[in-house]
């Protein structure tokens, strides 16, 4: 996508002005976590903006990576790690990381979809990658 590195400078700035509060999705009306987990290769904290689907007390993350065939870097630190600091609305927290597999994961997709139609569009521009998708409750 050609306009990713453009959103990528502008949710930086936005966060940046809102002190963590917000970021681009947010000013769009929906909502996003800032997830910062270890490098699984460096061990060095990598954070990472991202949409969220909340259910619960949870939220949902899906790798779908801009509808790249590729998954996220993200999602491989993510699927690494066994928690993970959260940040929503300013408000931050440990949480712990679970990748949702098997029968769970048709009605997480399904619960992800309605909530964001995008995701299928972003899978068919995938090729029909299965995008990972993480459950993170906040501990």
């Amino acid at each position: 996508m050609r306009a990713k590195p453009a959103i990528l400078r502008l949710e930086r700035g936005v966060r940046r002005i809102s002190q963590g509060r917000r970021g681009i999705l947010d000013v769009a009306g929906l909502p996003s976590v800032q997830i910062t987990v270890p490098g699984r290769k460096t061990g060095l904290p990598r954070t990472t903006s991202l949409l969220a689907v909340p259910e619960d007390e949870r939220f949902l993350v899906l790798g779908s990576n801009w509808g790249s065939p590729k998954h996220p870097v993200w999602s491989a630190n993510l699927r690494a790690a066994e928690t993970a600091e959260v940040c929503y609305r300013g408000r931050c927290g440990a949480a712990t990381v679970t990748e949702i597999t098997g029968v769970e994961r048709k009605r997480a997709w399904d619960l992800a979809v309605e909530f964001w139609p995008g995701y299928q569009m972003e899978c068919e521009l995938s090729g029909g990658r299965h995008f990972r998708i993480f459950e993170l409750r906040p501990r």
